[in-house]
């Protein structure tokens, strides 16, 4: 049985793929890895807790021995938004933190490790309809720039030490259950939560602005697959990029004025704007179908349903 730790297992993402995986595997195999944000009671009811800094090497090695760990899925990251405005935090964090997973991996003989990518890897250079697998990597920001600099010693690892590093670029991760944390997609969350609260959101992109999503319950069925796939039918390791869906701020809202009709947006494009821009409008993800299976179950209307129903029933409870 494995036992894996999740770092940054109080994040958007990180929250819901620990309780997936302690679903999975049994909850006292999967530790999570949390700093200084208080998790979820869900989180410490169901398995084993601890204060994990990837850049605090010696609190890290200390919880690797205490459990055992044989499988790290590093999940914790300074985004986007926040990273333009902490440029050398988000280096710090994303690269450094990430080379002293790898090492720890590979001093210890892991098994596995899970390396999370994103389109911010791509830029304004980069093809932006149906953006191949195989492409530039420009991007003009830093949380992109460590995103590239972490794909590539993914693969060196891979490459020189034989070591199983694996990894997948995220699209906008749309989720009803923990807010983003700074990035630029964090508008296609924020308009549900707006839209049952208020019934109005003022958009900080323009409403031509489109982008690739995906909602989390393909985020984590993307997630789990890659892990499990079979190391020897893959071609790529810590680049895949994968699709769900890909729709404009427009798109978006049109959707949620079918089920809210007396739903309304503005839009009042801000410094994300232009980051925004420089991503792309779809990805190709033929590598993760052809290499490991990879399918989506959600469209954009069925997201929105799901979203509204979800983020209603929170309101009426006084969660939000």
């Amino acid at each position: 049985m494995r036992k894996i730790l999740v770092i940054g297992a109080a994040g958007q993402i990180g929250s819901e793929l620990t309780l997936k995986l302690r679903d999975l595997y049994g909850g006292d195999n999967v530790i999570a890895g949390i700093r200084k944000t208080k998790p979820s009671e869900k989180i410490t009811g169901t398995g084993p807790c601890e204060v994990v800094n990837a850049l605090d090497l010696e609190g890290f090695v200390a919880v690797v021995k205490k459990y055992k760990i044989d499988t790290i899925i590093n999940m914790a990251a300074i985004l986007s938004a926040t990273g333009e405005n902490k440029p050398m935090l988000a280096w710090d964090v994303n690269i450094n933190g990430l080379i002293n997973v790898l090492e720890v991996a590979r001093e210890f003989k892991m098994k596995q490790v899970l390396v999370p990518s994103s389109i911010a890897v791509f830029g304004p250079t980069t093809p932006s309809d149906n953006t191949p697998q195989e492409t530039i990597l420009k991007p003009g920001t830093m949380y992109g720039v460590t995103k590239v600099a972490g794909e590539l010693l993914g693969d060196y690892y891979v490459k020189r030490y034989g070591m199983d590093v694996r990894g997948l670029r995220y699209p906008g991760i749309i989720s009803h259950e923990t807010p983003p944390g700074g990035g630029t997609t964090d508008y296609a969350v924020a308009i549900y939560f707006e839209a049952v609260k208020n019934r109005r959101y003022k958009c900080f992109v323009n409403e031509e602005t489109r982008l690739p999503m995906m909602y989390m319950p393909d985020c984590l069925k993307s997630t789990i697959e890659l892990m499990q796939a079979d190391f020897s039918r893959l071609r790529h390791h810590c680049d895949f990029n994968v699709g769900a869906m890909s729709f404009s701020a427009g798109e978006l809202a049109a959707s949620v004025k079918k089920y809210m009709p007396e739903f309304e947006i503005s839009y009042e494009p801000d410094d994300r704007q232009a980051i925004a821009d420089s991503w792309p409008d779809s990805v190709d993800d033929s590598a993760a179908r052809e290499e490991w299976g990879w399918k989506p179950d959600y469209d954009l209307d069925a997201m929105t349903r799901d979203m509204l129903k979800a983020v209603n029933a929170r309101h009426e409870k006084g969660l939000i």
